[in-house]
């Protein structure tokens, strides 16, 4: 792990985009994303060396994302009527585009959880351990993360379907809190039986577009 916290993306860049766009985004290998407020202490420099870290704009915790999670990033410009003001229900739109496409494809009860912020404040050093507006869950366990991060330009939401479960995180953390392990168990691409990521990407895009839509690999 390098002295240097590079972004996740060229947020200066994305400022200066005019155009909705989707961004269907994947890793060549794991990586470490820390929250925009996070210290890169919370990581354990020792068991991460070799591991690429990042550090995205906006609210939640570290992220471990993995090469065959399903990643779906959407800037709404302030000028699109996707756009809105209230943070909750910018959430929300995106946690419906969720539920709508996941809701025929899954055999459990779909829902968005429509209330505040919930979950023990310790547990929050790692994204998937809470429950956020807009976040989607499958007979009440989580399937899709949700963060925003909003300037004049417009929103920037940010989601993600893992492949697999979270317990590798734990190792990289310099501190674990007491029962984070149980409060990050989640549903992956695999418990819910979908294998047809492109598909589903495809479906998303389709409705709750339209889009431009930029396929992206992130390199070290």
């Amino acid at each position: 792990m390098t002295d240097t916290i590079d972004d996740l993306y060229d947020y200066e860049v994305l400022r200066g985009e005019n155009q909705a766009t989707m961004f269907v985004v994947s890793v060549q290998r794991p990586t470490l994303v820390l929250g925009g407020s996070q210290s890169r202490d919370v990581v354990d420099a020792g068991r991460a060396v070799s591991m690429p870290l990042r550090r995205r704009r906006g609210g939640g915790g570290l992220v471990l994302l993995q090469p065959d999670d399903l990643w779906i990033d959407w800037w709404i410009p302030a000028n699109d009527p996707r756009w809105s003001g209230d943070v909750r229900r910018s959430s929300l739109q995106t946690g419906r585009w969720w539920h709508d496409v996941l809701a025929p494809l899954v055999g459990g009860v779909v829902t968005v959880h429509e209330g505040p912020l919930v979950g023990e404040l310790a547990h929050r050093v790692v994204c998937f351990a809470g429950r956020g507006p807009g976040e989607v869950f499958v007979d009440d366990r989580k399937a899709v993360g949700l963060t925003q991060w909003r300037v004049r330009e417009g929103i920037f939401l940010s989601t993600v379907l893992h492949a697999k479960g979270s317990e590798a995180v734990l190792g990289l953390l310099a501190e674990i809190p007491r029962g984070l392990g149980d409060a990050l168990d989640h549903h992956t691409t695999v418990s819910l039986g979908i294998d047809d990521l492109e598909s589903l990407a495809a479906t998303l895009a389709e409705r709750s577009g339209p889009w431009s839509v930029r396929q992206l690999i992130l390199t070290d």
